[in-house]
């Protein structure tokens, strides 16, 4: 886990008196937290990749189930139509030669209602599966799109948001990220604000916030009906913002 590094007063006068000025920018421990932070983002990205090829996968398997669901399913209605026609031509049979007793003409007519039951239910159930494959497409279809956008616009827009914020993105274990905020207290600009966001399902959980926002039930149900990610993250710190002006 990061740690955030404070801030190095520095002393413009001491500076100029010196005989050569100088003034440290650390770059190379920027550059080192710059790696990490990449580091975290590209591994997210990674794993939103191959989250959408694990689903258009399991998609794909199942659509070609359904196929073969409704392949069998029109075999099956083709044999229930051609009985269908034989008990109808031996109907029309045993009526013309009428060799056959009164009970077997019965007994045929039973077996043809029974067949075009079972014909209908076959039928509403190859129209049932159709839309449910309909259904099923769409719907993977859109969780694919806002996926894909998401890892797209990920890593440009969480660099943006951290320079503004003064906010930090770790990955503290798989599928869980810790988001830290400094810069909001006028009276300690190194108190620490922080979240931890769980991304291991489609619908996003905060198990821990630090100090706690009363409202944060209501943010996280906004954040799962909207997915609009960055949106959350900047309301989670205008809270952490009002909660310091109602404490001052």
């Amino acid at each position: 886990m990061q740690t955030t590094t404070r801030l190095q007063h520095i002393s413009l006068a001491e500076i100029l008196a010196s005989p050569q000025p100088t003034i440290d920018l650390r770059l190379e421990e920027f550059e080192k937290s710059s790696q990490r932070f990449l580091k975290a983002v590209a591994n997210y990205t990674t794993r939103a990749i191959e989250e959408i090829a694990q689903r258009k996968d399991a998609d794909a398997s199942r659509v070609q189930k359904d196929n073969e669901r409704k392949k069998a399913l029109e075999l099956e209605i083709a044999e229930c139509k051609e009985k269908e026609v034989k008990l109808l031509n031996d109907l029309e049979k045993e009526q013309t030669e009428r060799k056959d007793s009164e009970s077997s003409v019965n007994t045929l007519k039973r077996q043809l209602a029974l067949i075009k039951e079972k014909c209908g239910k076959v039928d509403l159930e190859i129209e049932q599966v159709k839309a449910s494959v309909a259904a099923l497409r769409k719907e993977r279809k859109k969780e694919s799109t806002i996926l894909e956008k998401q890892a797209s616009h990920q890593k440009p827009e969480l660099k943006a948001l951290e320079n503004a914020l003064h906010m930090t993105v770790e990955g503290v274990q798989k599928d869980i990220l810790l988001v830290r905020f400094t810069h909001l207290d006028p009276s300690d600009e190194e108190r620490d604000f922080s979240i931890v966001i769980d991304i291991s399902t489609p619908m996003y959980k905060v198990p821990t916030c630090s100090p706690v926002i009363a409202s944060l039930p209501l943010l996280v149900d906004e954040l799962n009906e909207t997915r609009e990610f960055f949106k959350f993250i900047k309301k989670v710190r205008k809270a952490f913002v009002d909660l310091v002006q109602m404490q001052s």
